[in-house]
């Protein structure tokens, strides 16, 4: 046992039991350091992470390895989606220096937590040009104990140039409609045509970039737009990434064609998708999206629903094999004779069709992916029944094998994303238990992850809060959660607990120049405050502030934050029209920004049919970043509803649009052709 036993992070107990005495991040590892005058390693990754189990069982866990560590460093070993403040801070080096990165990251440090030598993983032997971990081990102590003066130059000089990077912030102004024309002709450059997505093998599910493509077609009516987004999707939801049995996404593709995952399940990627997926339905009224956005949600609820009532944040992508080897994709993967064994010749021989099952596999060992055939699904009939009776008894099947395991930690930041996806989904579908579901998450964040002055912790696992401060992540992507909810179920006490997060986010994380930073100004300081405006596999900080802050603003009528927000847009204007793909985020809420956003307040009594009519025209308005406030008349809850009488006598709708505002109306045909966008219809369910 090391000093990871007391962890709340199940990545670092993972480690509790290693012979490597590991440290967990703190001040007493690195004073240990220098009253030993020896490094620190410091290794990042976190539970899901393939690579990460591999050089934990080949390195961390072996005894010879785990002496030399012990006798020659101090070991650090971080949780990357505990402390993504650390993990960026040197993985910016980490890249620098290589040229790439990835995890699990591998740094050397002083005792002063100075960077001065890089990996990712290194094997137990040396392979395919690179050396082995001990051969790695053994330079770096040599370096430090006979040439200290040239490691604390390297040391110096990349921390130097650290603090030396700049970001091309440019105006602080939000783009114009040109910079987002740029973004979209720059996005069309790199899309795949023929397999949706952008750019090659590994390929990532494009999220952010899917929303801003709907956006742009709600707005400007583009069909090029609208085509990306319909096809990426399409192709990811027949492909191997997405899980064909049991709903959710993996959390990438290892080749162009979205054929073999690697498996790991994300609760940033489910979410963020299943909105996307839901977008795309009230966008074009797809059966396809529709059935990806519940299976989605479904999956969220199923496997990643903690007692407390928050969301898992991964699921590994490996799992023990019938001979108890632990194996990336075991959990998912089959042959046509697994197929056979479960359904029987004749439907086994349809299965392998349909899911595209063969003796010579897709994955390894002569292992399949489930993928479904282009085309559009069965609407009804026997072949759609006999796919619905196929697909169940596999998940049936599948259930009964060993399950990969789950990270139980709750992370605010994709829980907020969680319960806005939830929470519309729900809505648009009439599925009330989605969004009890996305509001006892956020009660969840309230009660344990939140103080009284609106400061939030990181993460929490069984109903504690852990130790460590929230970044702009969490802020923003918690209060576009509250602010989602609040639009559905007409509560307005989320608006006020956003405002409250979002107040900290002006006071504690906004340079004078209107640009944020990913810590707050009182966090723990590092060698360098990390500002990524950039997109990574979930929105970046900086960019999910500025949406919210101007959602917020259109609510409530605050000048102060919609000027905060556009200010920090700024910098996407500097890089959307240069690396869309990285500021998906970003672009989405300048559209809304271009757009308004759309302003629809909804009164009526509760329990009236014709309010909740109202109600649900306005949350299927394709207008985009449009923002929906309900509430009884007299009793406003959100500014927006303030002054909004009923039209005579009945629930009314009132809609405004950049400091203009229309007649109000009771008739949700006059209220969908006010929230509707220029590039869509609603769908027929909303009409």
């Amino acid at each position: 046992m090391n000093r990871l036993t007391g962890a709340t992070s199940p990545y670092l107990l993972q480690h509790a039991d290693n012979p490597v005495d590991w440290w967990p991040w703190g001040p007493e590892a690195f004073e240990e350091a220098r009253r030993r005058d020896v490094p620190v390693l410091l290794s990042v990754g976190y539970s899901a992470c393939h690579w990460c189990h591999v050089m934990a069982h080949e390195s961390f866990e072996d005894e010879a390895t785990a002496a030399y560590l012990n006798e020659h460093f101090v070991s650090v070993k971080v949780d990357r989606e505990e402390r993504p403040d650390i993990d960026a801070v040197y993985m910016e080096a980490v890249q620098a220096a290589t040229g790439q990165g990835g995890w699990p990251m591998t740094v050397f440090l002083t005792p002063s937590a100075e960077p001065f030598y890089f990996g990712t993983y290194f094997p137990p032997r040396p392979r395919q040009g690179m050396p082995s971990f001990r051969q790695v081990l053994e330079g770096v102590r040599t370096a430090w104990a006979d040439r200290r003066e040239e490691v604390a130059e390297v040391a110096g000089r990349i921390v130097r140039d650290l603090a030396e990077r700049s970001l091309p912030y440019g105006m602080p102004r939000p783009p114009g409609a040109d910079d987002l024309h740029s973004a979209l002709l720059a996005l069309t450059r790199e899309f795949d045509q023929a397999r949706g997505g952008f750019g090659g093998a590994p390929k990532f599910p494009p999220s952010m970039v899917l929303e801003f493509l709907l956006r742009h077609h709600a707005r400007t009516g583009s069909q090029a737009a609208l085509e990306m987004a319909r096809t990426t999707c399409e192709a990811m939801a027949r492909g191997g990434i997405h899980d064909q049995l049991g709903g959710g996404f993996a959390r990438y593709s290892v080749d162009a064609g979205w054929v073999v995952p690697h498996f790991e399940k994300m609760l940033y990627d489910n979410a963020l998708l299943g909105r996307v997926y839901a977008h795309l339905w009230r966008a074009t009224g797809s059966p396809l999206a529709r059935r990806v956005a519940l299976d989605t949600a479904d999956f969220l609820l199923r496997e990643l629903r903690t007692d407390q009532g928050g969301f898992a944040s991964a699921l590994d992508a490996d799992s023990e094999t019938p001979d108890g080897r632990h194996a990336e994709g075991a959990y998912y993967v089959w042959t046509p004779e697994q197929l056979t064994e479960v359904l029987g010749a004749e439907d086994g021989d349809f299965a392998a069709r349909h899911f595209q099952v063969t003796e010579e596999g897709t994955f390894e060992e002569g292992f399949s992916v489930l993928r479904q055939p282009a085309g559009p699904d069965p609407a009804d009939g026997a072949e759609a029944e006999r796919i619905a009776s196929v697909t169940e008894r596999l998940l049936a099947a599948r259930e009964r094998r060993p399950r990969p395991g789950r990270d139980d930690k709750v992370i605010a930041a994709w829980n907020g994303l969680a319960i806005a996806a939830l929470a519309e989904t729900g809505a648009y579908f009439d599925r009330p238990d989605l969004v009890e579901a996305a509001t006892a998450a956020a009660d969840l964040l309230v009660r344990v992850h939140m103080d009284h002055q609106g400061r939030l912790a990181r993460t929490s696992l069984d109903g504690t809060a852990g130790g460590h401060a929230g970044v702009l992540e969490d802020y923003a992507d918690v209060a576009e959660g509250f602010l989602t909810l609040a639009s559905v179920t007409g509560e307005g006490v989320w608006v006020d607990f956003a405002g409250l997060l979002l107040d900290t986010v002006l006071r504690h994380f906004t340079a004078s120049d209107g640009s944020l930073y990913d810590t707050a100004d009182d966090a723990e300081t590092l060698i360098r405050r990390p500002q990524d405006p950039t997109d990574n596999a979930a929105p970046s900080g900086w960019t999910a502030a500025a949406q919210a802050l101007i959602s917020y603003a259109a609510v409530t009528g605050s000048s102060r934050h919609r000027e905060a927000g556009e200010r920090a847009l700024g910098v996407v204007s500097a890089l959307g029209p240069r690396v869309p793909r990285f500021i998906g985020w970003g672009l989405a809420a300048a559209e809304a920004v271009l757009d308004g956003p759309r302003e629809v307040a909804v009164v009526g009594p509760a329990d009236d049919p014709a309010t909740r009519a109202l109600h649900r025209v306005a949350l299927l308005g394709t207008a985009p970043g449009a923002v929906v406030a309900l509430g009884e008349p007299g009793r406003p809850e959100v500014p927006l509803l303030a002054d909004r009488p009923l039209f005579h006598g009945r629930p009314a709708a009132y809609v405004c649009r950049a400091f203009t505002c229309d007649a109000p109306t009771a008739d949700p045909k006059v209220l969908a052709a006010a929230v509707r966008g220029a590039g869509a219809d609603l769908p027929a369910a909303g009409r």
